[in-house]
């Protein structure tokens, strides 16, 4: 049975945070740890003390962790930057909480001592010979240890320590991964032997000048010497233990929500039963009214796990062929049940959320080639522009003219030109992508019209089928893209505030586009007058647009199912990166690095010279065996990470490639990851170094072929709309929602009252008109229960399966985890 652990957080802002600049004032952001290895970077927010951030993020940690930090630093532009503090979250305590954390925490002071990080290799025993009594401790190697020198290294050496006794091994320098293989050994008393004692191993970075520093500790029971055979593995190290909770505010504090979600994944075998029902749902429905598998998951499904259940939910009709009718049945069911056209799909139903993730999953690649240019515009010109009498700073403006001094008229003028400008450029760049919108998505919306049309047939509805799609299309998905470009991968940071506010405007005259121009005059916003008339001009192209849109035909979209979103001749990831030379003599490792403009697909890792280059050279995805980062020491240079493939003869080899910065090196982490996820030939340790020299920079071992030094991080991504489809892992979260309701689903369909049934089959009767309608109660009270009996039997089935699969590991220790 497999682990599947994910870690949601979003960083939402801070408050009252010290002043680290001159100024007054500081320019933070926040650098996210997992296990002290960084995860993500926020934006800086310039001179400000009580930043607003609200960057979120999802992490696919297979292999479990154990704590999670958030630093919070002062940029600098000149010399190192300046820590403000920090805010540490142990697994067990976002863990302990159902739904999350979502609070404010105050920041405490980073200890170097609390700095701690990898594992060490220690085997351990209690030998008796004669009157002689000894602890023999064999120190073997280290692994991923802080590094507490200039050079990103340290000189490790380890203290085994008991009572009053103690030994040391040799100093290894410049190194995070030690190798001693040194046995030290303690002779003890007799009297010495008591099972409360602890034996305390403690690692420390040699220093010359000053005292040493500490690289962390495992502490272990006594009593645990007196099994045998002799205790050995890999042990967690641990800081000293900072005794200060926290600086009583004084460092400020960040609101944070922090999420965990741990599941045991069956085999696949298991989920049948329940994809079955799913499947039957849009498959063969009888009537759209009745009950279903899907039905029941909406009426057990929370207000705070819809989203996540809608995105589960495509991703298993995604992977069966069948996201087509799925989204054709949950609309179908919206618009049956909407009497108003002027709500239809307002609220965030099933539905609604269904075709909002529906849109991320497969048209993400479509949004990012019809808004970035646009987008990268707008913030390169960086332009002034309000319209709104009471926002306009004159001091805020560069001069327009040669004139003199700006008027409030001559900004309004000019940010209606540039709006204009923008907007324009938008519109003709959606309305002529009719060819490059994902046909799924078309068919997908051809069904959603058909299904409005005919609900809302009257001559005074014309517009209602346009709106159902425009209502998602438009307000849904590119709207809230050119509000926040970041948080759609559109942009590496936020806008500023200059450029935020012109697209805020954007977003709004692009939601009235959206709205078909329904609802212009009636608002309160009437400084957006201006945009009217280029808005109402756009009408027509966008009906149009949409009229095109889903003019294609059904067959068009494979029913196969699907492994991964992404298809092999689409892009998933591009961009100029740095790539390492060929191996060789290099006087200045710096100089070393090409730019190169890389493309990655499901099929290929791809790089040119330039975007347009013809010539391009091409590594495999099938022969990729590990994708990981390189220690800063290895070239000097930080954000470097190296793919390692593997040719047809077994030979390995690697290509190093520096990025921009942490965030774009995770990204391109996790998305070659996420498409070689499925290879065969992964390899369980890499080098985090370099060989050079005749040596690899970071165990200091000579082969060039020797295993690698530390454990691979394969299976760690970033979750986002790339995310490869599991079949098991979204099925096992539909599962969780249903238990979750299943006593609801137990009184309603299986416990009903007999008075309760009879009522509503008796409706049933005068609509079909039986004649005989004792035998028709019979009847008719099976298609609802049945179905709700079918899926109660399903998840108590899944329940006992993970009941049978947990005690199985308990018997076999495998549930075991030491935390040592």
């Amino acid at each position: 049975m497999a682990k599947n652990t994910s870690l949601y957080f979003r960083i939402v802002e801070g408050r009252n945070l010290p002043a680290k600049d001159v100024s007054g004032t500081s320019d933070p952001y926040c650098i996210v740890k997992v296990d002290n290895e960084v995860v993500a970077r926020t934006a800086t927010v310039w001179k400000n003390l009580s930043p607003f951030w609200g960057e979120e993020y999802t992490l696919h940690l297979p292999m479990g962790f154990h704590s999670l930090s958030f630093h919070v630093m002062d940029e600098d532009t000149i010399g190192y930057d300046d820590v403000i503090g920090k805010i540490t979250l142990s697994k067990e305590a976002i863990g302990s909480q159902a739904k999350g954390l979502d609070c404010w925490l105050n920041l405490t002071r980073v200890d170097p001592d609390e700095e701690v990080q990898g594992e060490i290799h220690l085997s351990l025993e209690l030998l008796k010979v004669t009157e002689k009594i000894s602890l023999r401790c064999q120190v073997i190697e280290a692994r991923d240890l802080a590094p507490r020198d200039i050079s990103g290294t340290s000189d490790p050496f380890t203290r085994v320590i008991f009572n009053n006794h103690s030994a040391e091994t040799s100093i290894i320098k410049k190194t995070r991964f030690p190798h001693w293989a040194e046995t030290l050994e303690l002779e003890l008393d007799p009297e010495e032997l008591s099972e409360e004692g602890i034996v305390t191993v403690e690692v420390w970075d040699w220093d010359m000048v000053g005292k040493n520093d500490f690289l962390g500790k495992v502490e272990i029971p006594f009593a645990c010497l007196y099994k045998t055979p002799p205790l050995e593995g890999w042990f967690r190290l641990l800081p000293l233990g900072n005794n200060e909770v926290d600086a009583g505010g004084k460092l400020g504090a960040l609101r944070l929500k922090v999420r965990l979600v741990e599941d045991r994944i069956l085999p696949s075998v298991y989920y049948q039963p329940l994809i079955h029902l799913l499947v039957e749902s849009v498959i063969s429905p009888t009537e759209v009214e009745d009950s279903s598998a899907l039905t029941m998951l909406e009426e057990v499904n929370t207000v705070e796990s819809r989203q996540d259940v809608a995105m589960t939910l495509v991703k298993i009709y995604l992977g069966q062929g069948l996201v087509v009718p799925f989204l054709d049945y949950l609309n179908t069911r919206e618009v049956n049940h909407t009497t108003d056209p002027n709500t239809l799909f307002r609220s965030n139903s099933l539905s609604s959320k269904a075709m909002e993730q529906f849109m991320k999953a497969v048209g993400m690649l479509y949004l990012h080639e019809v808004l970035k240019p646009v987008i990268n515009r707008i913030f390169d010109e960086k332009k002034y522009i309000e319209l709104d009498p009471c926002k306009i700073d004159l001091n805020r403006t560069r001069r327009i003219s040669f004139k003199g001094a700006v008027s409030e008229a001559e900004v309004r003028d000019s940010s209606v030109e540039m709006l204009q400008s923008y907007l324009t450029s938008i519109i003709e760049s959606i309305v002529g992508s009719v060819d490059q919108c994902p046909p799924v998505m078309r068919v997908a919306f051809k069904q959603l019209h058909k299904r409005v049309e005919e609900q809302f047939s009257e001559p005074e509805n014309e517009d209602v089928k346009y709106l159902a799609i425009s209502g998602f299309f438009f307000l849904r998905f590119f709207a809230p893209a050119i509000l926040t470009p970041k948080l759609f991968q559109l942009r590496d940071q936020h806008a500023d505030t200059r450029t935020s506010r012109t697209l805020l405007l954007l977003a709004k005259a692009l939601q009235s586009v959206g709205n078909l121009g329904l609802q212009l005059g009636h608002g309160k916003e009437q400084w957006m007058a201006p945009l009217h008339p280029i808005i109402l001009r756009s009408v027509a192209s966008v009906k149009d647009f949409l009229d095109k849109l889903i003019d294609i035909d059904h067959d068009i979209v494979s029913e196969v199912p699907q492994r991964a979103v992404f298809m092999p001749s689409v892009t998933v990831k591009e961009g100029y990166l740095h790539k390492h030379k060929a191996e060789g003599p290099q006087l200045l490792s710096r100089f070393a690095f090409k730019k190169r403009y890389f493309w990655l697909t499901s099929e290929t890792l791809s790089y040119a010279k330039t975007s347009d280059w013809q010539v391009r050279s091409s590594i495999p995805i099938r022969c990729v065996c590990a994708v990981e980062r390189v220690d800063e020491n290895a070239f000097q240079q930080q954000n470097v990470m190296q793919v390692i493939t593997q040719d047809n003869d077994g030979q390995l080899h690697t290509m190093y490639i520096q990025c921009k910065n942490v965030n774009e090196l995770n990204q391109w982490l996790s998305a070659i990851r996420k498409v070689s996820i499925y290879n065969e030939r992964m390899l369980p340790s890499f080098h985090p170094g370099a060989h050079r020299s005749g040596k690899w920079t970071c165990c200091l071992q000579a082969g060039r072929a020797v295993t690698g030094c530390s454990r691979t991080h394969s299976a760690v991504t970033l979750g986002d709309w790339s995310d490869p489809l599991d079949p098991d892992v979204e099925t096992q979260t539909i599962y969780k929602q249903l238990l979750q309701g299943r006593d609801k689903l137990r009184k309603k369909y299986v416990e009903m009252p007999d008075a309760d049934q009879t009522s509503s089959n008796k409706e049933k009767i005068n609509c079909d008109a039986h004649p005989d309608g004792a035998e028709c109660n019979v009847q008719l009270s099976k298609p609802g229960p049945s179905v709700a009996a079918r899926l109660l039997a399903v998840i108590e089935d899944l329940e006992q399966a993970h009941a049978t699969f947990q005690r199985r590991e308990i018997e076999e220790g495998t549930s075991v985890i030491l935390n040592l």
